[in-house]
C-alpha cells in the first residue's frame, strides 16, 4: 500500500535529511491573491529535494549492493545527490554526466566524493556509459526518477508539508522527468484533505502537458529553457501515476519564470534555481484559478551558477 509505504520512506531516511522549513510571504499572497506556502527544498542537502530520493533508493539496497556501490548518470541535482547520499553511507558512487553538464554541478559532485566518467551529452550516450560502468564494477544503477523508491523518497517533501499545513487546497510541483510530481501527488492523495496537486513546465519543454493530452509519453525537440531541470521526459512509472493522480499542468513563458524567480530572492531572501521558480509562476499566471486558496508549492532546489543570473 502506498500510504504505508511512503511512511516507512519518511522514517527510513529521517536521519539522513533536513525536515526543511515553510516560508511564507505576505507580499507574495498578496500578488498572488492566494495564501502560498512554500516548502523549501532549497534548503535541503546538497540543496535540493532529490537527497530524499537518492537516499532511500541506496537505503533500500542489500548491505551486498551498498558495498559495491551505485552508479546513475544526471546533468546536475541527482548526481549531487548520489553523491552526498552514498558518502553519508560510506559507498562508491559512479556518476556519468554530460560533458555539457554545469561546471558549478560538476565540482559539487566531486567535493561529496563522486567519481565522474563524462560523456557526449545525448541520453543514449548517458545510458550507455552507465551501463559499461555497471559491468566494471558491479555497481547497482539508479535512475534519476523513474524509480519507485525514488518516487517515494521525493514525495516525503509534501508529506512534510501536509503534515505542517493539513488543509491545503492545492499541491503544485514543477515537472521535468517525473519523479517530484508523482511522489507529491501521492502524498497529496493518501494524506491530503481534498488536495489536489497541479503541475507546473516551461512551454519551451512542455512534454509532459502534451503526454497528459495524448495519453503517451511526449518528448521535446528543443530544450531551450533557463528551466535546466526540466529538460528531461516522463518515465514508464512516472507517467502513469501523473495521469491517475494529477489534475492538471500549468505551463509558463521563459520571462515569466525569471520574474518569479527574481521576486523569491527580492521577497523571501532565499536562492531558489529556475526550475523551483516554475510553480510560482504558474500561480502568477493562472491566479484567478487560485483566488482565496491556501497553496502548497514545492521549491525544488536553489543550486544556481552564480555567474550566470538571469536579472
Amino acid at each position: 500500500m502506498e500510504k504505508d509505504a511512503l511512511l516507512q520512506c519518511h522514517e527510513k531516511i529521517r536521519p539522513y535529511i533536513h525536515r526543511t522549513p515553510v516560508m511564507t510571504s505576505r507580499l507574495l499572497n498578496e500578488l498572488s491573491g492566494a495564501e502560498l506556502f512554500f516548502k523549501c527544498e532549497n534548503l535541503q542537502r546538497m540543496g535540493a529535494f532529490k537527497m530524499r530520493g537518492a537516499m532511500h533508493a541506496i537505503l533500500n539496497l542489500s548491505p551486498d549492493q551498498q558495498q559495491r556501490g551505485v552508479v546513475t548518470h544526471s546533468s546536475g541535482n541527482f548526481a549531487q545527490a548520489i553523491a552526498l547520499a552514498a558518502a553519508s553511507l560510506g559507498l562508491p558512487a559512479y556518476i556519468v554526466m554530460p560533458s555539457n553538464a554545469p561546471t558549478v554541478k560538476k565540482s559539487a559532485v566531486e567535493a561529496y566524493g563522486g567519481k565522474i566518467t563524462e560523456c557526449t551529452p545525448t541520453i543514449q550516450a548517458r545510458e550507455a556509459t552507465a551501463s559499461q560502468i555497471q559491468q566494471e564494477t558491479g555497481a547497482t544503477f539508479l535512475h534519476p526518477f523513474d524509480d519507485h523508491d525514488v518516487i517515494l523518497g521525493q514525495g516525503t517533501a509534501a508529506l512534510e508539508l501536509l503534515e505542517d499545513f493539513p488543509d491545503l487546497d492545492y499541491l503544485l510541483a514543477p515537472v521535468g522527468g517525473g519523479g517530484l510530481i508523482s511522489g507529491t501527488a501521492l502524498a497529496a492523495h493518501f494524506f491530503g484533505k481534498n488536495c489536489q496537486t497541479i503541475g507546473a513546465e516551461p512551454f519551451a519543454v512542455d512534454d509532459a502537458y502534451r503526454s497528459l493530452q495524448s495519453g503517451k509519453i511526449e518528448t521535446n525537440t528543443t530544450t531551450e529553457t533557463i528551466a535546466d531541470g526540466l529538460k528531461t521526459n516522463l518515465g514508464e512509472k512516472t507517467f502513469p501515476l501523473i495521469q491517475q493522480y494529477v489534475q492538471k499542468i500549468i505551463r509558463v513563458e521563459e520571462s515569466e519564470i525569471v520574474t518569479a524567480m527574481r521576486l523569491i530572492w527580492e521577497r523571501m531572501k532565499i536562492v531558489v534555481e529556475p526550475s523551483g521558480a516554475v510553480p510560482f509562476a504558474a500561480i502568477l499566471r493562472a491566479h484567478p484559478f487560485f483566488e482565496k486558496k491556501k497553496v502548497g508549492l514545492i521549491l525544488s532546489g536553489g543550486n544556481v551558477d552564480l555567474t550566470r543570473l538571469p536579472f
